[in-house]
């Protein structure tokens, strides 16, 4: 290590990996929006948030837990321009205002803790300690 190295990594920090439950906020966010699939909801973090990343691992995990909990439901569809069928997912109805709830709360982590380009100049956070928890 040198210091060159040290301030690289300051302006060039490594991306950030998100666990199970932002994970869970951030695919609600998504599917609050409209249906998706895995590989979508993973290339779709990393253009809208390019700090994170998301593991095959972590983001299966947290669809099972959400289908688990009668959340969203999967479905099989062919999606124009890929070869197999894809498993979309999709907020149930019933669940649309806990879903909110848990995608304001991935939209503040993002914004507060990695500059979503958003964010207002100075502006001061109020959940500060409460997002720290999270992970």
């Amino acid at each position: 290590m040198n210091f060159e190295e040290i301030y690289d990594f300051f302006q060039n920090p490594p991306p950030i990996y998100l666990n199970k439950e932002l994970t869970v906020c951030y695919v609600l966010s998504v599917l609050l929006a409209g249906d998706s699939y895995g590989t979508e909801l993973i290339q779709q973090l990393e253009r809208e948030y390019p700090a994170y990343r998301l593991s095959d691992t972590v983001l299966y995990s947290a669809l099972k837990f959400l289908e688990n909990e009668r959340v969203i439901k999967g479905y099989w569809k062919k999606v124009e321009g890929r070869g197999r069928p894809r498993r979309m997912y999709q907020v149930h109805p019933e669940f649309q205002g806990q879903a909110q709830d848990l995608a304001l709360l991935w939209q503040q982590y993002a914004q507060e803790n990695h500059g979503i380009p958003n964010s207002p100049p100075g502006h001061v956070h109020s959940h500060e300690n409460k997002n720290q928890s999270m992970g």
